[in-house]
């Protein structure tokens, strides 16, 4: 896509992590990149907020969805289901939310990008909640490109990331975690943030992509 000092782009979450990546890449071409979450007061699991903070903003050319939920794992009988449902309130209905008042404002030739994750598609016992979750804004996602065309909406899927995310586990446990997806994936290292900027970039920058999922996982999903 071509970008102007006048082409605006919105980060969802893109204060740490993933999001982080996406603003920091983008912000090396023209035009403004701004980051909206809760730490500068955007609460995407409120939709009256989330329409103010577009209707504010005017017209924009690319929104990206990168917000996180804190989803709680274990089997269905152990699961809090008040838990599970604040989850879908931030990540599921959040990014329902956004695209809704955003799509109100994208120019023509617009994007919105989305994230999922790859336990959408990988059966791993203990996380129904982020399965569920995931897999629902990769159906909604295919929907929302009929939809909102010309708008092209797609999706990125990632795999073990090394972001913020885990930074309230102990180091030790954490290194060793990567260090086990490194050695068990087909591409021999965990992501990183950066390398998932870049299948935003790509669903943003191609013009003949929508309602795709791209899998940026290490080969997880082939594993």
């Amino acid at each position: 896509m071509h970008f102007t000092d006048q082409t605006v782009s919105v980060i969802v979450g893109g204060q740490t992590g993933i999001g982080r990546a996406v603003a920091d890449a983008l912000s090396e071409r023209p035009g403004r990149v701004l980051v909206a979450s809760r730490r500068n007061g955007l609460d995407i699991a409120d939709p009256a907020a989330v329409e103010r903070y577009f209707e504010q903003l005017g017209p924009v050319d690319h929104v990206v969805f990168t917000a996180g939920s804190q989803a709680p794992g274990g089997k269905l009988a152990d699961v809090n289901l008040a838990d599970a449902k604040a989850a879908f309130d931030v990540k599921f209905w959040g990014t329902l939310a956004v695209a809704r008042a955003a799509a109100k404002h994208l120019r023509p030739g617009g994007t919105l990008t989305l994230t999922s994750g790859f336990l959408a598609r990988r059966t791993v016992p203990g996380t129904i909640v982020k399965t569920a979750m995931n897999a629902a804004l990769e159906a909604v996602a295919k929907i929302l490109a009929r939809e909102l065309a010309p708008i092209r909406v797609n999706v990125v899927s990632p795999g073990l990331t090394d972001t913020e995310a885990y930074a309230g586990m102990d180091a030790g446990a954490r290194s060793a975690m990567l260090d086990r997806a490194a050695t068990s994936l087909p591409v021999g290292r965990y992501g990183r943030a950066e390398d998932l900027a870049q299948g935003y970039l790509l669903a943003i920058d191609n013009p003949f992509m929508t309602g795709a999922i791209i899998d940026i996982d290490g080969g997880a999903l082939i594993n």
